[in-house]
């Protein structure tokens, strides 16, 4: 009996074991792709917010520049 070829089943297990090892791995790798991806957004996001306070304070000197020519175009 030692020569007897081995069972379907320990087999199929031994298939199933590698399937779920493959998909271990795929699951690892999606998890630092998607921190790759996260950390991308909440650059942008930091970015976004830094553009925003700059035209703020564009819009703010635009203020005063037209106050400003108010000013002269009503002395003149």
């Amino acid at each position: 009996m030692a020569g007897e070829p081995e069972s379907t089943v320990l087999r199929y297990l031994r298939q199933i074991s590698q399937d779920v090892q493959k998909l271990r791995d795929d699951v690892g790798e999606l998890r630092t792709r998607v921190g790759r991806v996260e950390a991308s957004v909440a650059q942008i996001h930091v970015t976004l917010a830094e553009h925003s306070l700059r035209l703020d304070k564009i819009d703010g000197r635009f203020d005063r520049i037209e106050r400003r020519l108010t000013l002269v175009g009503a002395e003149a």
